[in-house]
């Protein structure tokens, strides 16, 4: 369990960043060498191939060596227990926020009055 703990920092750790997020992106659409992702990106070679680093690290990307080339592709499965743990958290929190809705429409609705009896002339006259 520790371990899954530790991988799940790691993925929530990488997609932290927007450079690392658009870095998925691209290597979702397509496989893709760390050159040419740098080309799309205001920052050196080197920086580029730190963030493939940390996504590599938390399994998000996979990076595969031909040569002189280290090319990129996304592995979508390790999206998968940082999903669940948002889904888990979104069920959680939906449960409390529905049954703060329940309790606010039971507070302001309208409390039910009694049936007013009405009187005729022939018992007023009694009384």
């Amino acid at each position: 369990m520790v371990e899954n703990v530790a991988q799940l920092d790691r993925v929530f750790h990488a997609l932290a960043s927007a450079p690392r997020r658009e870095i998925l992106r691209r290597a979702a659409r397509e496989r893709c060498t760390v050159g040419q992702l740098a080309a799309h990106f205001d920052m050196s070679l080197a920086a580029v191939a730190k963030h493939v680093k940390v996504l590599e690290e938390a399994a998000l990307l996979r990076a595969t060596r031909e040569g002189r080339l280290h090319w990129c592709e996304l592995d979508p499965a390790a999206l998968e227990p940082a999903r669940a743990s948002i889904e888990e958290l979104r069920a959680h929190w939906n449960g409390k926020l529905d049954r703060l809705e329940a309790l606010l429409i039971a507070e302001l609705a309208p409390e039910p009055r009694a049936p007013r009896r009405r009187t005729t002339k022939r018992a007023k006259g009694r009384r």
